[in-house]
């Protein structure tokens, strides 16, 4: 386990056993990530510890590559930032890029994959497939929706889980006419993550 804004031993601690206790680091040869969930450490909001294989943290490359490829990387995390079907390639951008996992006082980075076109901003995505996003950008489209006729957002969290919101001339989601777009917190609790 990599720390570098602040080091509690005691969480250190939990997550080394838990870990240990699961055999994580044998299975995270198989998979770039490797999920446990069950993971408490009180204060923290954890409820998993992660492995991730040498293809994926890099730790100790360019000093020792010998040992580099010999270490498996743990951390704790949030269930919900995590499908378990990542690919290499979406392992090693959300590990180095969202979920800052050196950083124990991290707010939760929900696993969440998004596409969307605006008719009025002419912003939107490449192709037809979601790509990783962040929910301030979720939240944002979102918001610039209303009066953007044949305009939508569509998104999936870690569960698989899709949803699409459209504008014209009336809010839709899931193709089912609203009074109303949907609210901040109804978005968030989409993303299956108890700490927002």
């Amino acid at each position: 386990m990599n720390t570098i804004d602040y080091f509690d031993q005691g969480l250190v601690t939990a997550v080394l056993e838990f870990a240990r206790e699961r055999y994580l680091a044998e299975e995270s040869s198989i998979k770039p990530f490797v999920i446990a969930r069950g993971f408490a450490a009180k204060p923290y909001g954890f409820d998993a510890v992660v492995a991730v294989p040498a293809a994926v943290h890099g730790y100790h490359f360019g000093r020792d590559n010998a040992l580099g490829t010999r270490v498996t990387g743990v951390f704790p995390a949030y269930s919900c930032e995590f499908s378990g079907h990542e690919n290499l390639e979406e392992a090693v951008h959300r590990f180095k890029r969202m979920l800052h996992p050196t950083v124990v006082k991290r707010t939760v980075s929900p696993y969440l994959r998004m596409r969307y076109e605006n008719t009025r901003t002419r912003g939107g995505s490449l192709g037809a497939a979601r790509g990783f996003t962040t929910t301030d950008v979720l939240l944002r489209e979102l918001a610039l929706l209303e009066g953007a006729a044949g305009s939508f957002v569509e998104w999936e969290n870690f569960r698989g889980k899709v949803w699409h919101v459209s504008w014209n001339e009336s809010w839709y989601v899931n193709g089912i006419a609203q009074s109303e777009p949907p609210s901040e917190s109804t978005v968030l609790n989409t993303l299956g993550c108890a700490e927002f």
